[in-house]
């Protein structure tokens, strides 16, 4: 699992006002997009035709990180705050850790899908108490003193509870609802903020579909399906997570989840845009690339900070479909396959 500073809960546990919890925000918001752009790259590295379970899984999860972004976005609009999102330090450098993390074992990487990179993703999704995997990766000292992120939202849940309605701003502001994002059936469930239920509301939704809403086979379940780390764990043991009769009890015993290992392209890992020679094609192409994801999160800043028009948002999709498009083309070599690169995910406000 993923352990947090525990700097993080700081006027958390006794918030003297809504601008107490900004802080707590703005890391969740960067922490649900830190993700982001490792899973993309394991799935944008998997021939479709061959591996077409284990994209669809890391594609459903991305699509949730997304949501998670949006909602804790709204929670912080609603107080009064503003999300940043199009600054050059939002995009962490990989290889490295997560924002706001204390477990330096755990260097994330962006990497071509394998076995070892899935484990990567279980790591990072792993709850405070998995059916599976317990793992101890830092010293005791650092151990004791760190927080898991289901006890950084947990705190955040109830920080806002100890606010009141009175902290949430009147009339609602800058609020990204399902009446703009009618085109995603995941994104029909981001949750217009007004007061303390719907706040919490949504901070339970990224609890829900991050960690479960429980640690029993048959709890890990809830009502947005399953959690990700045993969304994730299905692609390990090799079964869906299915309810085996008699006694429906979950089991890992569904359709098979096959892993062909001739169906990952041949893309080097933790690629820079730097890393490719002035003027080459691969240059150009991942310079592009940047653009593109640059242009994505400039765009998702705006939409956060109040204009949240439908415009915005198909602008939004235009962008991720380019970013899908790009990177299979570089990924693939095309036009020519003798050439492959890597997307590597930097900060790039100017395609040179």
């Amino acid at each position: 699992m993923i352990l947090l500073k525990p700097e993080l809960l700081d006027r958390l546990t006794a918030p003297a006002t809504a601008q107490d919890l900004w802080p707590a925000l703005q890391q969740a918001i960067e922490l649900e997009h830190a993700t982001i752009p490792v899973y993309l790259y394991a799935k944008y590295s998997l021939d479709p035709a061959k591996n077409g379970d284990i994209s669809s899984i890391i594609d459903s999860v991305v699509i949730e990180e997304m949501l998670h972004m949006t909602l804790a976005a709204n929670v912080l609009n609603a107080l009064g705050g503003a999300p940043a999102i199009g600054q050059p330090g939002f995009i962490p450098t990989y290889p490295g850790p997560l924002p706001g993390g204390v477990e330096t074992s755990l260097i994330v990487n962006l990497a071509p899908y394998s076995p070892a990179q899935l484990q990567t993703f279980l790591d990072i999704e792993e709850p405070e108490d998995p059916l599976n995997f317990p793992v101890q990766r830092v010293a005791a000292a650092e151990a004791a003193q760190a927080i898991t992120i289901g006890e950084f939202y947990a705190t955040i849940l109830k920080a806002i509870g100890l606010l009141g309605d009175g902290a949430f701003v009147n009339p609602p502001r800058n609020q990204v609802g399902p009446d703009i994002m009618q085109e995603s059936p995941v994104m029909q469930n981001a949750v217009v903020v007004t007061d303390v239920a719907t706040a919490q509301q949504a901070i339970q939704i990224i609890i829900d579909q991050g960690e479960g809403t429980g640690t029993s086979p048959d709890e890990i379940v809830g009502t947005f399906g399953v959690a990700h780390y045993y969304r994730y764990l299905q692609i390990q043991k090799g079964k869906k997570l299915v309810p085996v009769p008699p006694d429906n009890h979950l089991a890992y015993a569904g359709d098979p989840i096959t892993f062909d290992p001739t169906g990952v392209f041949a893309v080097p890992a933790n690629p820079t845009s730097a890393g490719y020679p002035t003027g080459s094609a691969q240059r150009f192409a991942c310079d592009n690339f940047n653009y593109t994801y640059t242009s994505l999160l400039l765009t998702l800043h705006s939409l956060f900070n109040g204009q949240n028009t439908q415009v915005q948002f198909n602008t939004i999709i235009g962008l991720m479909m380019s970013l899908k498009g790009q990177a299979r083309a570089m990924m693939t070599g095309i036009p020519n396959p003798a050439v492959i690169t890597g997307p590597s995910f930097e900060y790039q406000p100017v395609n040179p």
